[in-house]
């Protein structure tokens, strides 16, 4: 048995009630972080993050979103895919793909996390853009947003798509008025992807392995918004020799019909500068 004098008594009840209301209060704190696993092991994951998470002192959090830009093509039409915003500011206008970066969650997998949930789409790869981060971009408050862009095959992807937020395909020339600066990161990307174009066979990846010229026609003149005239394109393109003439036609769009033609993709990789020939200003290409 220790015997304790007034004071020592009184020290040691104090000392055993702190340790007694300390234990219950974090067994407290982590009974309701495990109810929060049970309903949703991702925000348990966010709070601990964020309980654990030391901050700088006298700097303010900015919060940190992704937007996706996605052009698809259909086979004739260049377009951008927009979906109706779910929430305030600007509930219900149109805009493209976006969302706020989670806690314990790097940009690619917010990117690809944000464009299912409101699209449907998976499996698209996107490349990052660039930050976005007007200090009055967003009224509602000050945000960074960092902007993916993709090249999709709209057929390929069609099943996908979802109506939840009404996700719509935009031909180029008849997108709607975009919230904050979605106009501007559109217009970036479209940038990226002429430059992308010109030295690269992504455009290939939007065709069908046997395609027409008529098709790769309209696929570039909507690439670079552009008027190309159709005999000198035809021209150029197989002056390249890089495309394998087929013996099928496609005779949908007209009597006579078009020949098929497919890329030769070893000539095209040691050879792709021929492209350049036929692009519109290369450059001045940014």
């Amino acid at each position: 048995m220790t015997l304790y004098f007034n004071d020592q008594a009184k020290t040691a009840n104090s000392t055993t009630n702190d340790y007694s209301y300390n234990n219950f209060f974090f067994s407290e704190i982590f009974a309701i972080l495990y109810l929060f696993k049970i309903v949703n092991n991702t925000i348990l994951t966010d709070l601990t993050y964020q309980l654990q998470m030391k901050s700088y002192p006298n700097q303010i959090r900015v919060p940190l979103a992704v937007d996706c830009i996605i052009f698809g093509f259909d086979g004739q039409q260049l377009k951008l895919l927009l979906v109706q915003r779910g929430f305030e500011p600007e509930k219900g206008k149109w805009s493209l793909m976006g969302g706020f970066v989670k806690a314990r969650e790097d940009l690619e997998r917010a990117a690809a996390r944000i464009l299912k949930q409101l699209t449907g789409l998976k499996g698209v790869y996107m490349e990052q853009l660039q930050a976005f981060g007007d200090p009055d971009r967003d009224t509602m408050e000050r945000t960074v947003s960092v902007a993916y862009f993709a090249l999709i095959d709209i057929h390929k992807y069609e099943k996908q798509l979802s109506t939840d937020y009404h996700a719509e395909w935009f031909p180029l020339d008849k997108i709607p008025r975009l919230i904050f600066d979605h106009g501007e990161m559109v217009e970036r990307a479209k940038q990226r992807l002429q430059y992308k174009a010109a030295l690269h066979p992504i455009l290939f990846e939007l065709l069908p392995e046997k395609f027409t010229i008529p098709q790769l026609h309209d696929l570039y003149e909507g690439i670079y918004d552009t008027s190309l005239d159709k005999r000198n394109f035809s021209r150029k393109v197989l002056s390249t020799k890089l495309l394998v003439k087929q013996k099928e036609k496609e005779k949908e769009n007209s009597k006579k019909g078009a020949f098929y033609y497919k890329l030769d993709r070893r000539r095209y990789n040691s050879k792709f500068h021929a492209f350049l020939n036929f692009i519109p200003n290369p450059d001045n290409l940014k």
